[in-house]
C-alpha cells in the first residue's frame, strides 16, 4: 500500500524588481513493509527500525520458513539475504541500504526485486566496520544482474 502525502512548494521568481511565486506540487511517498525474520535475529530487527527511522512502517513477521519463502520470491540460496521484506511490489531481501530501496521504489525497474547477501558488516542494522563495498543484485526471473554499489 502506498500512502501519498502532498505538500505545496513555492518558487519565486524575480523578473524586474517584481516577485512572481510559482506553487508546485511536490509528493513524499511513505511504503509499508512487512518484513519476514527468523524469530531468533535481533539484527532483522535493527533493519527494522533502521527502515522506520527512514520514513517506511514496517510490521514484522517472526517466520522458520524464510528459506522457503526467498525461494519462492525467485532469490537462490547464494543470493539470499538475512531477511526478507516486501514493499509495494518489489521484495527486498537483506540489508540494503535506504537510498537503494528509494531508488528501487522511486525509478520503479521491470524487477522482481533487489538483494544484499549474507550479513554484511556495517550495512545497514549489522555491527561493526564496512569492510568492502555491497553489492546489491537485482532479479529478474531467472537473471541476476548487479543493480547497484555502495
Amino acid at each position: 500500500m502506498v500512502n501519498k502525502i502532498f505538500s505545496l512548494a513555492a518558487i519565486a521568481v524575480v523578473v524586474g524588481g517584481v516577485a512572481a511565486y510559482f506553487f508546485t506540487e511536490k509528493t513524499a511517498i511513505a511504503s509499508e513493509v512487512t518484513l519476514y525474520k527468523n524469530p531468533q535475529c535481533g539484527c532483522c530487527e535493527n533493519y527494522a527500525n533502521y527502515l522506520r527511522e527512514n520514513g517506511f512502517s514496517v510490521t514484522v513477521k517472526p517466520t522458520h520458513e524464510l528459506v522457503a519463502m526467498s525461494k519462492k520470491a525467485g532469490i537462490s540460496e547464494k543470493f539470499q539475504g538475512c531477511h526478507l521484506s516486501f514493499v509495494d511490489d518489489y521484495f527486498v531481501s537483506g540489508h540494503v541500504p535506504i537510498n537503494v530501496v528509494k531508488k528501487l521504489l522511486t525509478e520503479k525497474p521491470n524487477i522482481k526485486g533487489v538483494t544484499l547477501p549474507g550479513m554484511p558488516t556495517g550495512s545497514p542494522g549489522m555491527g561493526g566496520s564496512k569492510i568492502a563495498p555491497f553489492i546489491i543484485y537485482q532479479i529478474q526471473g531467472d537473471q541476476i544482474t548487479q543493480y547497484a554499489t555502495q
